[in-house]
């Protein structure tokens, strides 16, 4: 009889332990302590030149936060860092203009930003031509 009681109240602790811990784990993904959720964010600003690391800030009523952030140093500048697309393949190259166009479908805009649902961007066309098939070493030569 004694064991039994011994097990339920080991039993009892076990899980007040595990709620409690579930508990510490719910507290920390709300780091702020914060209420706010309508919070309106800025562009990501560079630390130095116009890529890399740096920060975004944010407002919510009377509060402010900023967060860390990245912009690639290979992002379409005219599109912004936030809005992404999914871009078609590359069109024909045009005789008249000497580049190549596609277009991009808004897949997301990040943070809230205000992007356009459908961008074009184009490049020159290339200058190479490139051979079809090249000829296998030892092959074909007898």
């Amino acid at each position: 009889m004694q064991v039994r009681g011994l097990l339920l109240l080991l039993a009892l602790i076990l899980v007040a332990a595990a709620a409690e811990a579930g508990k510490n784990k719910k507290e920390k993904t709300k780091k702020d302590g914060s209420k706010c959720e309508d919070w309106r964010w800025g562009p990501c600003v560079p630390n130095s030149k116009d890529c890399g690391l740096g920060y975004r800030e944010g407002t919510c009523k009377d509060e402010s936060k900023k967060l860390k952030c990245k912009i690639p140093c290979n992002w379409k500048k005219k599109f912004g860092a936030d809005c992404k697309y999914k871009f078609e393949s590359w069109g024909g190259c045009s005789a008249q203009t000497g580049l190549k166009t596609r277009s991009g479908i808004l897949k997301k805009a990040l943070y809230n930003a205000q992007c356009e649902e459908t961008v074009y961007v184009t490049k020159p066309c290339s200058s190479k031509i490139k051979s079809k098939s090249k000829a296998k070493k030892g092959k074909g030569k007898d």
